[in-house]
C-alpha cells in the first residue's frame, strides 16, 4: 500500500480529541467575533507561537511530559493544541485593544512560551539526555547567511515581490532554508533518516549523483525548498497587495510549515543528537509541504 503519511502520524485518545476539538472551538469563536486583521507585523507577531509547537514536540519526543498530558503534544496534535491556546489569546486581546494590542500580546506570550520550552529542552539536554548544539546551531547560522544572500538575489530580481511582502517574505525563505539545512545536517552528520516519502525520495535522487560525496545526499532538498520559498515570494507578492489580509495569512500559514519542522529538527538534534528517540519533525506539516520529519533508519 502506498504510504502517503510520515510514520509518526497518530491520534490520540478521544478524550484528549475532545479537550483540545473544545479549546479549537473556542479560539476560533473568539477569532470569529474578533475578525482580526493579518499584515506583515501580525505574521512576524505568530513567529514565536510556531517555534513553540515544534519545541513541545520535540520535548515529547524524549519522554519529558508526564502520561496524563503527554498526549497533547504528539503528532500532529500539538499544532492544535498550541493553535487553541494561539486563537483565544489572540482573539481576546483583538477584541479588547486592537490590532495594536493583538500583536503585542501575541509577541510577549509567545516569546515568553519560546523561553519556557527552550529552557527546558536546555535543562533535558544537560541533565536526561545529550547536549549538542554544534551542527543544529551550524544548521541556523547557515540558514541566516543563505537566506541573507537569497533575499539580496531576490531583491535584484524581484524588488516588488520583496517591498511587498517585507519581512513576512524573508520568514518564509528562512523557514524553509532552515528545514531544509536542518534536514540535511540530520541525514548525513547525525546518522537520521527521512520519514516522508516525497523528500525522502528527493533525498534518494541525490545519494545517486555524483555530488553526493561532496555535498551529501540532501542537498538538492536544500536547494528545492529554497526555490520553492523564493517562488512564494513571488507568486503570492501581488496577492499580498491586492488583499493584504488574506495574503499574508497565507504567508505565515507557508512559513509556519516550514519553520515549524526547521525548529523542530534543531531542538532535537540539539537534545539528542547522538541517539535520536523517535521520528523527527511536524508530520503533518511534512506531508503538506514535503517539509522534513526525521527519524533514525
Amino acid at each position: 500500500m502506498l504510504q502517503l503519511l510520515p510514520s509518526g502520524f497518530s491520534l490520540p485518545p478521544v478524550q484528549y480529541l475532545l479537550v483540545v476539538a473544545g479549546g479549537v472551538a473556542l479560539a476560533l469563536l473568539a477569532l470569529g467575533l474578533a475578525r482580526p486583521s493579518v499584515r506583515e507585523v501580525t505574521v512576524l507577531a505568530l513567529t514565536p507561537w510556531m517555534v513553540v509547537g515544534a519545541g513541545l514536540y520535540a520535548l515529547y519526543q524524549v519522554d519529558v511530559f508526564p502520561d496524563v498530558v503527554a498526549p497533547f503534544f504528539g503528532s500532529p496534535i500539538v499544532y492544535l493544541t498550541v493553535f487553541a491556546l494561539l486563537g483565544f489569546v489572540w482573539g481576546l486581546s483583538s477584541l479588547l485593544g486592537g490590532r495594536e494590542l493583538a500583536s503585542m500580546v501575541l509577541v510577549v506570550s509567545g516569546a515568553g512560551l519560546v523561553l519556557a520550552v527552550l529552557g527546558l529542552a536546555l535543562v533535558v539536554g544537560i541533565t536526561r539526555t545529550t547536549l549538542d548544539i554544534a551542527w543544529p546551531g551550524a544548521a541556523l547560522v547557515g540558514a541566516v547567511v543563505l537566506t541573507a544572500l537569497t533575499w539580496g538575489a531576490l531583491g535584484r530580481l524581484a524588488p516588488d515581490a520583496t517591498r511587498i511582502t517585507g519581512w513576512a517574505g524573508v520568514l518564509v525563505v528562512f523557514a524553509h532554508v532552515l528545514d531544509g539545512l536542518s534536514t540535511a545536517v540530520g541525514v548525513d552528520q547525525l546518522g537520521f533518516g527521512e520519514q516522508t516519502p516525497l523528500s525522502a525520495a528527493i533525498i534518494t535522487l541525490g545519494e545517486g549523483l555524483p555530488t553526493e560525496p561532496f555535498l551529501g545526499t540532501a542537498w538538492l532538498f536544500v536547494l528545492l525548498k529554497l526555490a520553492l520559498a523564493a517562488a512564494i515570494v513571488v507568486f503570492v507578492a501581488d496577492y499580498v497587495e491586492e488583499v493584504p489580509s488574506e495574503g499574508y495569512l497565507l504567508l505565515a500559514a507557508v512559513a509556519a510549515v516550514g519553520l515549524g519542522p526547521g525548529v523542530h529538527n534543531i531542538v532535537l538534534f540539539s537534545i539528542s543528537p547522538a541517539q535520536p528517540t523517535t521520528a523527527a519533525v511536524a508530520p503533518l506539516a511534512a506531508s503538506l509541504t514535503a517539509a522534513c520529519p526525521i527519524s533514525l533508519p
